[in-house]
């Protein structure tokens, strides 16, 4: 059996305990991986701690240079590394590429940081006084990361923590741990010293002790809810800066005017998608007014259309759940939601794909007149369940959106300028479509959502991440002459 081993200060390392990684097409166990703990964390932060020294005296250029090769392995090693994912993962490969391609482009953005990290100056603030500022990496730092995007999440950490001279740490999810191991390859070869990227592999025992190591300086995290608010407490409490991103119920709303065929046609791809393994996953469709029935109609068309089967295979547009129990939790809330007064128009409960009977395979359901009281509303079920909730008004479809605990995406579907405004600035969510409804935004700028689904205040890349992983340094300056007497005063000094 295949082991998948920590990777530390440039080197393989077995490891004692392991747990089984499954191919979710066939549910059968195709590895092992390490489970680290406190001993395999220590180790990493040593290398890194170490790393750090040289690494964040390293000059812009040569950290950039390190970055242009990365990205340039990533683009020719795409499909090697898609492949890896849809593996362990289960999603396709053309779903796999995606988050390569989107991945890749946060290690675009650290390629150019030598603007983003312009400091200021001010000249003459005071008689022969100039005041400058830079900023400077924290150290050690670290990311913890679920399953549903192996590879894109944490490259939309560690590229920037690296490329402003930090030295990083990552704990994948132990569902799909090969994609990190992979990626600590490409960075070898595009020259990354040995202790700049670690990866230790485990599961609470490898978080807590990341969580608690006095040489983590902060904390990246991406994950549900119960479990960003538990690393943001306990992470802060020891005195790190924390990056904790929870939970989504992302909400799409059809107005009457929308192209009906174009909103179910893009609301079906964001719902089933991966599986709805995602956070940005459309879980909600509100239809507004006459919208409703024609649109479920055209869902409905549009589900049974979905092709369900293996992650490799020709054709295939949803593949399987990550686990078991993640497809026994999708149906179970299927069946819920049914006893609890919603109409299932398309129940994909007890999918069987011919020569993967094993496989952790559920098909699309759609479910309709879900109210926001019932179990299938309230919770994130992180699987291919589209939840349909009518209203009478664009104004309610807000006031529900805003009544949800979750904050992380929404979109709408309209033809009018007018709405779209009032929507966008009426919505508490952090990121917004208008005839989007995937809205995820582009490596230059931020990615968090607002509420339960961030927890703290920081988001993820962009110039975000870059003030995450850097703090400021001002320097205040006066150069006299040697002749030049300058009078020492014992006030609090001030500008003249």
């Amino acid at each position: 059996m295949k082991l998948i081993p920590h990777w530390i200060d440039g080197s393989s390392v077995p490891g004692g305990q392991s747990a089984p990684v499954f191919d979710p097409a066939t549910g059968q166990e195709q590895a092992r991986v390490a489970l680290g703990g406190a001993p395999e964390v220590d180790a990493a932060v040593t290398a890194a701690a170490r790393a750090f020294d040289t690494w964040s005296e390293s000059s812009l250029t040569q950290r950039t240079q390190v970055m242009f090769a990365f990205r340039q392995l990533l683009a020719e090693h795409e499909e090697e590394l898609a492949r890896i994912i849809s593996a362990e993962h289960g999603k396709t490969v053309d779903d796999a590429r995606g988050e390569i391609v989107r991945g890749r482009e946060v290690v675009e953005f650290a390629c150019g940081l030598g603007d983003v990290l312009k400091g200021g100056f001010s000249d003459q603030v005071s008689r022969g006084v100039d005041v400058r500022d830079f900023r400077r990496p924290l150290g050690v730092v670290a990311g913890i990361t679920p399953f549903n995007f192996p590879a894109m999440v944490p490259l939309w950490m560690h590229p920037i923590a690296i490329a402003t001279g930090n030295t990083f740490i990552l704990k994948p999810s132990e569902r799909d741990p090969s994609a990190a191991n992979f990626v600590a390859g490409l960075y070898r070869e595009a020259g990354l010293p040995d202790g700049v990227f670690n990866v230790v592999h485990g599961g609470k025992d490898a978080v807590d002790a990341l969580l608690d190591h006095p040489g983590v300086r902060a904390v990246s995290f991406v994950g549900s809810t119960p479990i960003a608010k538990y690393v943001h407490e306990r992470a802060t409490a020891a005195g790190k800066r924390v990056q904790a991103l929870g939970g989504a119920k992302n909400h799409a709303v059809v107005l009457p005017d929308a192209d009906l065929e174009f909103a179910a046609n893009h609301i079906t791809a964001g719902a089933y998608g991966s599986a709805g393994e995602r956070c940005m996953a459309i879980s909600v469709a509100v239809a507004v007014g006459d919208a409703a029935d024609r649109l479920v109609e055209i869902l409905e068309r549009k589900a049974n259309e979905v092709k369900v089967g293996p992650g490799n295979a020709a054709g295939t547009e949803m593949g399987p759940l990550v686990t078991e129990a993640a497809r026994e939790r999708v149906e179970n809330a299927v069946g819920t939601a049914a006893a609890q007064g919603a109409t299932v128009v398309v129940d994909g409960r007890g999918l069987k794909v011919d020569g993967y009977e094993g496989g952790f395979f559920t098909g699309p359901s759609l479910l309709d007149h879900v109210t926001a009281e019932m179990d299938a509303y309230q919770e994130e079920l992180f699987g291919p369940v589209l939840a349909v909730v009518r209203v009478d008004t664009l104004d309610e479809a807000i006031a529900l959106i805003n009544a949800n605990p979750y904050g992380n995406g929404t979109a709408l579907f309209t033809d009018s300028g007018e709405a779209a405004r009032r929507f966008e600035r009426g919505v508490d969510v952090g990121m917004i479509g208008i005839n989007v409804p995937v809205p995820v935004p582009m490596s230059y700028y931020s990615f968090g959502g607002w509420k339960d689904s961030l927890i703290g205040d920081s988001p993820i890349h962009g110039p975000e991440g870059v003030r995450f992983y850097t703090r400021p340094k001002v320097v205040t300056s006066r150069w006299p002459r040697p002749a030049q007497q300058v009078a020492a005063g014992f006030t609090f000094p001030t500008s003249s």
